[in-house]
Formats: structure tokens, C-alpha cells, sequence
């Protein structure tokens, strides 16, 4: 299982890049040659991160096929399913991949101050009505 090694490099990446602050979602693009698995990478990130500055972030990921070049015909094959890295055109094995190993993080959504202040401000009502609604039932208790 190399998702954790993977969740844990790329936990070092993401804290770094948001420099304190807090990290909604994380997106990725993984290619298909990485081997990795999606919901496997994610209950990795949701262990590596349930107690540090990242706890409560996901991760978004993309999986990118594979697509081949041909050194013999030029031809460029999307491989959907079995990976066997041939061209589709002429049958060739002589196949460079130019797309599917990626595991590139392409975007870090985080938290603004002016969305952190929402929250707040609607805790605050929250709280603030829920004080007001006990006080009222005490004074209905006298």
C-alpha cells in the first residue's frame, strides 16, 4: 500500500504551500500508471491528517488514462482498461506513455479570513440565540 507514503509526502507539500491556513480540499491528478487507488488514497489522507494542521481536508482526485505514443507509426492510443502498453494502430510495443503518470496536485482550496469571519459571525448568532433562549427559560421558570 503506497498511498500512505504518498499521503504522507503530499501532506509536507500541502502544509508548506498553505503556510497556516486551513486546507479544504486538496485536488489531484493521478495517472493511471501510478497504481494507485482512489478511495485507498483517500481514507490514507483522512489517517494522515486527523491530527494536524490539515485535519478535516480531502482530497479531489482525477485519474488520467494513459495515452501512448507510437516510435514505429506516430499514432497516439488511449488505453481505457487493460494496460497493455501496445499501439492501438499498428500493434507496436515500441510505445513511449505521454500521458497517465502524473500525480500532481493542481490545486489547494483553503479557508479566506472573510469565510472564517462568516462562520464565526454565525456561531456567534448561534450562540448568542441559544443564551438568549435559556435565559428566557429560566426567567419562565420564576
Amino acid at each position: 500500500m503506497h498511498e500512505l507514503s504518498l499521503c504522507r509526502s503530499l501532506f509536507e507539500i500541502v502544509t508548506r504551500a498553505a503556510a497556516g491556513r486551513e486546507v479544504e480540499t486538496v485536488h489531484l491528478r493521478v495517472g493511471q500508471l501510478r497504481q494507485v487507488i482512489p478511495a485507498t488514497l483517500e481514507y490514507c489522507w483522512e489517517m494522515t491528517c486527523a491530527h494536524g494542521p490539515l485535519a478535516g481536508s480531502r482530497l479531489a482526485v482525477e485519474s488520467v488514462p494513459v495515452r501512448l505514443e507510437c516510435h514505429d507509426c506516430h499514432a497516439t492510443t488511449l488505453i481505457e482498461h487493460a494496460l497493455v502498453l501496445v499501439c492501438g494502430q499498428c500493434g507496436s510495443g515500441r510505445v513511449r506513455p505521454i500521458e497517465g503518470e502524473e500525480f500532481i496536485v493542481t490545486t489547494i482550496d483553503v479557508r479566506t479570513q472573510e469565510c472564517a469571519d462568516e462562520a464565526a459571525d454565525r456561531e456567534h448568532k448561534v450562540s448568542g440565540a441559544s443564551a438568549g433562549m435559556a435565559q428566557t427559560a429560566q426567567d419562565g421558570d420564576n
